[in-house]
């Protein structure tokens, strides 16, 4: 079983050895403000849609909609929810580290009211997302448009982050090469990965399809980061988050949801390193300057570089710039002005002679850049 944390023992015991990969036990505010500042990188919240259910709802055979009417969706009025909205939003922005990021997901009762809080309390909005559901609940009463849709706002802790994760080369590999849009098409959670209790009724009337957050956490974090669900439910995110390599906390206050859940992470296999492994393009890339190759002696003063038909050369300087018939600057700016070019790409320009072949300098910044890799 997955552990389980009493609140009153997370107060006693805030380190982050003792709460991670465990579901905390008690109110999502208090658990949330018993947690160190600036400790998750992202959170994915699934909060109370505040439906205002006017009484039972049947199909047209007459039978029982299964509607979600629990004690925990209901407040006396839209100030009351404002309220409770503002509050765990706070108490979220203070765990959440400078660089992490947010999701909410609602429907049209709670989202846009949502929305306007995360603005009011200074996040920063990224995108909407519209989970378009395959196989939406019908309108049964035929007085409105069939409801096919739940919106997920994307938000990151402030205007200034601007180093927040986005997995936009690993996303876009895997959508066929194109952008991800911010339009998803995914049926709701049903078949076996619904959680059933003994009587055959649904364990949680609002689980979420593992599919989804799947998109959620393969595109906004990386293997082992700390996620955050403050509205646990049954586990999704953990369950999750356990098979992509990430870490999780969960904060729930019932105790059914909280035993399925643990049950069900429990039996989750994590992916292995190779599984995990997140494409990258360029830009995530670290910085690797010219220089560095000289100081760590794969290329030498003296030196000389020549394009790879051996037009040009230029000698390689102490300080990290090329020589070139009376010019020099660094390996774009000579490599532009030897061509006549108001631009050019120098690591891919300039080449080195290894053995009898000419390669781009560009592979010994790629060897540079595995050395980092294996530091870190």
């Amino acid at each position: 079983m997955a552990a389980v944390l009493p609140l009153a023992d997370l107060r006693q015991q805030g380190r982050p050895g003792t709460w991670l990969n465990t579901i905390i036990k008690g109110d999502c505010v208090a658990a949330l403000e018993a947690l160190p500042d600036h400790s998750v990188d992202a959170i994915f919240a699934d909060p109370p849609y505040n439906l205002q259910l006017g009484g039972t709802l049947h199909r047209p055979d007459q039978s029982l909609v299964d509607a979600v009417d629990d004690e925990w969706d209901q407040f006396a009025s839209f100030q009351a929810y404002d309220a409770f909205t503002r509050a765990w939003l706070l108490a979220c922005r203070r765990v959440l580290k400078p660089n992490g990021t947010i999701w909410v997901i609602g429907s049209y009762h709670n989202i846009f009211r949502v929305g306007a809080m995360l603005q009011d309390l200074n996040f920063w909005l990224l995108n909407d997302i519209v989970w378009r559901k395959t196989n939406p609940m019908p309108n049964f009463k035929g007085r409105r448009f069939q409801n096919a849709h739940e919106t997920m706002i994307w938000a990151s802790r402030d205007a200034k982050a601007k180093s927040y994760t986005f997995n936009y080369d690993a996303l876009k590999a895997s959508n066929d090469d194109v952008q991800m849009r911010s339009d998803w098409l995914f049926p709701i959670c049903s078949g076996g990965e619904r959680l059933k209790g003994e009587d055959g009724k649904k364990v949680h009337p609002t689980q979420k399809p593992e599919a989804l957050l799947a998109r959620v956490i393969m595109a906004s974090t990386r293997p082992g980061d700390v996620i955050l669900d403050p509205f646990f439910g049954t586990g999704t995110t953990g369950a999750v988050a356990k098979r992509l390599g990430r870490n999780f906390v969960g904060i729930e206050r019932e105790q059914d949801y909280i035993e399925a859940a643990s049950a069900r992470i429990a039996a989750v296999e994590p992916l292995g390193k190779a599984e995990l492994t997140v494409m990258t393009g360029k830009k995530a890339e670290p910085r690797v300057a010219f220089n560095t190759l000289v100081e760590s002696g794969l290329v030498k003063p003296g030196q000389v570089l020549t394009d790879a038909k051996r037009r040009w050369s230029a000698i390689i300087r102490a300080d990290g710039t090329l020589a070139a018939g009376g010019e020099a600057g660094s390996i774009h700016r000579l490599g532009a002005k030897v061509q006549g070019l108001d631009a050019c790409n120098g690591w891919t320009f300039w080449h080195y002679e290894d053995g009898k072949a000419l390669k781009p300098i560009d592979e010994l910044r790629a060897v540079v850049r595995n050395g980092l890799a294996s530091i870190d």
